[in-house]
């Protein structure tokens, strides 16, 4: 078996905070909603710019009662999306009042953006150099 990269995120919520996840992901991060096959239970599945058959995030009704394990050794930290125009996406954060965390790698002078979905997830924004 060979991995060639990373297929989709699944977040579960309850339907009330789905709504508001659809609505920062495709408002402040720039996915779109699309096709979603007729899963019994609800959900959507969010697209990034022009793709139509690879949904990066799926966003999935959680269970009545649903129970999440949390005593384990390590946690999710963040998933990250590869992104243009980090000016136009700085105005838009702050327009929003969208709180984030602006930081540059040392050497490859990458431009990274780290914000937090209305769930709690934090997310990074990542930009070829401070100009893209």
């Amino acid at each position: 078996m060979a991995t060639h990269g990373l297929n989709h995120v699944n977040i579960r919520a309850d339907r009330a905070l789905l709504g508001a996840l659809k609505d920062f992901y495709c408002a402040i991060i720039g996915l779109h909603d699309g096709f979603r096959p007729p899963f019994p239970g609800f959900g959507y599945w969010l697209y990034a710019e022009g793709a139509t058959e690879a949904a990066v995030v799926h966003l999935y009704e959680a269970e009545p009662g649903e129970v999440h394990q949390k005593d384990t050794p390590t946690y999710f930290d963040h998933f990250a999306f590869d992104c243009t125009d980090s000016a136009a996406v700085e105005v838009l954060l702050t327009e929003r009042e969208v709180p984030f965390h602006k930081t540059t790698i040392p050497l490859t002078g990458q431009l990274q953006f780290f914000v937090v979905d209305p769930a709690g997830n934090r997310v990074e924004l990542n930009f070829g150099t401070p100009t893209t």
